[in-house]
């Protein structure tokens, strides 16, 4: 399951196949992106369920911030290639030894996330409902 490509994002590449980003420079280092910046690597896989499976993976090892202890530089922190290589497919291999369970936790992390946006979209419905009846005190 552990069939992947990790190499140095060059602006203009465009992948075929399944894919995803990882933001390599400064305090979120190791988050995972659906987009390219400037400064990422990039995650190349055979299949979506590869790809989504080591998604979930890259997503918990940046929000659990594992990836602090590797960064280097003095102003702008960052993450070099060869240890990110070496520290993702250890613990890839480590993390889908129990896949079933990685699955569950997928899925609960999917769920947390839909759950998550339906909470933002909630309160910005509140703040908008909140501007409408205060600007009506300013209106009079």
């Amino acid at each position: 399951m552990a069939n992947f490509i990790i190499k140095t994002h060059k602006k203009g590449n465009v992948y075929k196949s399944e894919h995803f980003f990882i933001l390599n420079k400064g305090l979120n280092s190791g988050k995972p992106l659906n987009e390219p910046c400037a400064n990422c690597f990039v995650i190349v896989f055979s299949s979506s369920e590869e790809r989504e499976s080591h998604y979930w993976t890259a997503f918990s090892l940046w929000k659990s911030k594992f990836w602090h202890r590797l960064l280097v530089g003095s102003v702008i922190p960052f993450l070099r290639l060869p240890e990110f290589k070496k520290e993702f497919s250890f613990k890839s291999k480590e993390i889908l030894a129990d896949f079933e369970s990685h699955k569950k936790d997928v899925a609960a992390l999917r769920l947390l996330e839909q759950k998550e946006k339906q909470f933002h979209e909630n309160i910005n419905l509140i703040n908008d409902l909140r501007r409408v009846i205060l600007y009506r005190y300013c209106k009079k």
